[in-house]
């Protein structure tokens, strides 16, 4: 397919930046200071964060209990009871790990020695060796130099003696002391624990209330609006912390028995550490990994225990993260990889190993309330998995780069989800809308014009031939239209029928004169001849000149496509109708015959204008025009035939 392309002269104006305002210089301190008050205030907002998302983790056991006709307050200390227990019980088998695992070391001592020995022989020792014979081959090629001679000084022989060493030893601890250095490291977990459990209380007995005073200060003017998205980010929120939490002690689990079946010491030990180090995503499990692998290639000679650490741990994340994470909340979990690695580094900064844990918890609840509040709307933006931009902006920012090769990837993968004819609707068309904004607005170079629509050519000729997904039937305002003059709807995506190609009268398709019409058209002419429907295509400039030709020739000449009875005239300047066009309609309705006339991309679709001799139709998608063009040229058809009966 060739598509001459009209020449565009127009001078290159860029308009200059906008000038940073106070606004932006007030958000950037605004989050200096937020930070600052995170880092410096995370003794007091350590236990609240723990209290909000434990919360959200008893929600749903508090709501059950509730629909089993239990007041508020009982339901509430009953989940806080059952949470306390399991935050106990779990605290008091690591202890009983950590004091197994100590105890039993020095039965290991021998065997980790030795492996400590056979790793430095395999490793520091052949630098050793290597190091040493490089030393005597230099030796032996470097002349050699006399030792100098040993002097003593008199200074050295009137040296001071060497001082007497010298002990101190401290007093004897008394029973209190003792006590207070015995249980001074519980006291800072155990004061921890009370306050995120008395506010974890307070949060949800008045969680009503929170939510009602959230909704005054976020948004009482739009009560709806504000209700639904608290509450949905609320739920989504509870699911996801629920579904992970459950799936992580799964894991921990799993993860202890299959260690304590290979024989590795503290394996429930390493099953709660990777329960809990699989709240940070990628990462979390390996360091697990790694601690249980060391552990085990330590204790015994050979190394098979370290393997089959090893196999445990890649076949356990393998089911986790590829059957069961999809099963219970999809493949996405609201974040980007790269947003989940930095979160985890800027948390850890700011609250070291709670931070840590807590980094995709906290920054899922930061992307969800993004969603919902504008101003925090960027963090979506950089931090959630969703696109950053949609698919129509991503095919004009591959061919302003300069990318077709891009763009054409991008296509091959849309078409796997849409048809091609979607495809020229929601991503080639609305594309080119943004290049044609940016070329009134004079951004774009003749060279930039002539380079993006030759690669346009470029995709529609690769996809000449694709089949794509099947369509769905007319879009609901152009099965409105159709109904309303009483045209059955017509078929996308299939071959033709033989009464299809029967009935398949000529097009004269006609492209405008913008910088991108005559890609359009392209697209139209492709799109028309995948129905059957024969069609001739022209430019604005041909059609005027082969026009005034005839005209003064006055008999024996015809236009382009004379003998056509529908015309079709793609522009993506018909929504504003200038002048060209509405001269163009006006030679049209000068022709004999009465066509019908198909305008895209203007007016509504479906909405038609009366002229002198025949009628005139807008159409603003390819689905709109391609339907409209069918349906006239099967009534000319059907015209065709009625004369020729009579």
């Amino acid at each position: 397919m060739k598509v001459s392309l009209p020449p565009h002269g127009r001078p290159n104006r860029v308009y200059p930046p906008v000038a940073p305002s106070l606004h932006g210089l007030a958000s950037v301190i605004t989050g200096v200071v937020v930070v600052c008050g995170l880092y410096f205030g995370r003794a007091v907002l350590i236990p609240i964060t723990l209290s909000v998302l434990l919360s959200f983790l008893l929600a749903p056991l508090v709501a059950a209990l509730r629909r089993l006709r239990m007041g508020q307050l009982p339901s509430i200390f009953i989940a806080v009871f059952f949470a306390l227990a399991i935050v106990l019980g779990a605290g008091a088998l690591i202890a009983a790990q950590i004091v197994q695992l100590a105890a039993d070391l020095p039965q290991y001592q021998v065997a980790i020695e030795r492996k400590i020995e056979t790793v430095q022989e395999k490793t520091v020792g052949r630098a050793d060796i290597l190091l040493g014979r490089a030393a005597l081959t230099l030796q032996r090629v470097a002349p050699s130099r006399p030792a100098p001679p040993h002097s003593f000084s008199r200074a050295n022989r009137n040296a001071p003696p060497a001082p007497l060493p010298v002990e101190v030893h401290e007093p004897a601890l008394t029973p209190m002391q003792l006590a207070q250095r015995a249980f001074s490291p519980a006291v800072a977990p155990l004061e921890t624990t009370f306050i995120v459990l008395v506010v974890t209380i307070f949060i949800l007995l008045q969680r009503e209330d929170l939510r009602d005073r959230l909704i005054s200060l976020f948004g009482s003017r739009d009560l709806h609006r504000t209700t639904t998205a608290i509450n949905d980010a609320a739920s989504r929120l509870s699911r996801y912390f629920v579904a992970q939490l459950g799936l992580n002690l799964s894991v921990g689990a799993v993860l202890a028995i299959g260690l304590a079946g290979i024989g590795v010491p503290g394996a429930l030990l390493f099953g709660v550490v990777a329960a809990l180090l699989r709240f940070v995503p990628y990462i979390g499990i390996w360091i697990a990994a790694l601690l249980a692998v060391c552990l085990a290639a330590a204790i015994q000679p050979q190394w098979t225990m370290a393997v089959w650490t090893l196999v445990l741990f890649v076949v356990v994340d393998l089911v986790a993260g590829q059957v069961a994470e999809p099963l219970l909340y999809g493949r996405r979990s609201g974040l980007s990889p790269l947003a989940v690695v930095v979160a985890a580094i800027f948390w850890s900064w700011l609250w070291g190993p709670v931070g840590l844990v807590l980094s995709t918890p906290l920054t899922l609840c930061v992307v969800t309330l993004g969603r919902y509040a504008d101003r925090l709307n960027f963090l979506t933006i950089l931090l959630g998995d969703q696109p950053a931009l949609t698919p129509a902006q991503t095919f004009y920012q591959r061919l302003l780069a300069d990318d077709p090769h891009e763009a054409i990837v991008q296509a091959d993968r849309l078409l796997g989800e849409m048809s091609v004819l979607d495809y020229y609707d929601h991503v080639a068309l609305e594309g080119l809308r943004l290049a044609r904004n940016d070329a009134l607005r004079g951004v774009l170079t003749a060279e930039q014009l002539a380079r993006f629509n030759e690669a346009v050519v470029d995709i529609i000729e690769n996809l000449e031939t694709v089949e794509g997904v099947p369509d769905s039937l007319a879009t609901p305002e152009s099965a409105d239209a159709a109904h309303a003059h009483g045209r059955t709807e017509p078929h996308y995506g299939g071959t033709a029928t033989n009464a299809d190609r029967s009935q398949a009268a000529g097009v004269l398709c006609i492209s405008g004169r913008g910088a991108f019409d005559a890609v359009a058209a392209a697209i139209a002419v492709q799109l028309l001849g995948r129905q059957k429907i024969a069609t001739v295509a022209t430019t604005y400039e041909q059609f005027r000149n082969a026009h005034s030709e005839a005209r003064e020739a006055h008999v024996g000449q015809q236009s382009p496509g004379e003998s056509s009875p529908v015309i079709c005239i793609v522009s993506l300047d018909a929504a504003e109708s200038p002048p060209y066009l509405r001269n163009l309609l006006r030679r049209i309705d000068g022709r004999a015959g009465a066509p019908t006339v198909i305008v895209g991309f203007g007016a509504p679709s479906g909405s038609p204008s009366e002229t002198a001799t025949g009628s005139v139709r807008n159409a603003t998608t390819f689905r709109g025009l391609i339907e409209e063009c069918r349906a006239a040229t099967q009534v000319t058809v059907r015209q065709e035939q009625a004369q020729g009966a009579a």
